[in-house]
């Protein structure tokens, strides 16, 4: 339910998500050379020798921000959804991809889209849903 005295959001898109990973170079690796994502940022953040990383499928407006931990946030333990024309195509072609770990295809009844997950090496999942 909408408030009418709360001022409107200036938000209009959803455009970084964002995973804690345990080695950044590890991840670029992982999600460019075995998934096959672009790199899109790999710049200087703060201090102590931090960096900004973001990494998208190509052609993706949306990205995916890799950070270090950071206070009590650990690797793992998130989630984001992606869309392919074709799931079951995505899902054999990541199947046949050494060291990517996939969960079992399903949905597909009703509204649900078909999906399957792709865990990362940090414990992240990716879900790659059928686009409608």
């Amino acid at each position: 339910m909408s408030d009418p005295t709360q001022a409107s959001t200036t938000i209009s898109n959803i455009g970084v998500a964002m995973f804690t990973i345990a080695d950044q170079d590890a991840a670029i690796a992982y999600y460019t050379q075995t998934l096959g994502w672009e790199l899109r940022a790999d710049v200087p953040f703060g201090e102590g020798g931090n960096r900004w990383v973001e990494v998208a499928p190509p052609g993706s407006t949306a990205r995916l921000a890799l950070n270090p931990p950071m206070g009590d946030w650990g690797p793992g333990g998130s989630a984001i959804g992606v869309e392919t024309p074709d799931v079951e195509a995505e899902y054999a072609r990541v199947q046949a991809i050494d060291d990517v770990k996939t969960g079992e295809m399903m949905g597909g009844d009703g509204p649900v889209p078909r999906m399957f997950s792709i865990e990362d090496p940090d414990g992240n999942h990716i879900w790659v849903v059928q686009s409608a």
